[in-house]
């Protein structure tokens, strides 16, 4: 029975081990999505004003294709 508990200290210390990285990458997603959450927010209040972002665009650019949307939409009615 003593060599049984001898061995089971190294086992319960092995399984600590490996549950802290699993807590390091639940932690990590956790991050992930949160950060994922407040950017995912930022583009809905985006949409919602009617203004798409798109990433790289300049503000000319954007300018042009609103000009460009809205002549459509214009024609349309």
């Amino acid at each position: 029975m003593r060599a049984s508990r001898l061995l089971l200290v190294p086992v319960l210390l092995a399984t600590a081990v490996g549950a802290q990285g699993c807590l390091a990458v639940a932690a990590g997603g956790a991050v992930v999505g949160a950060t994922g959450a407040v950017v995912g927010t930022a583009g809905k209040v985006a949409v919602g004003t009617g203004k798409a972002i798109i990433p790289g665009e300049s503000k000319k650019d954007r300018e042009k294709r609103e000009f460009r949307e809205w002549k459509k939409a214009q024609r349309n009615d």
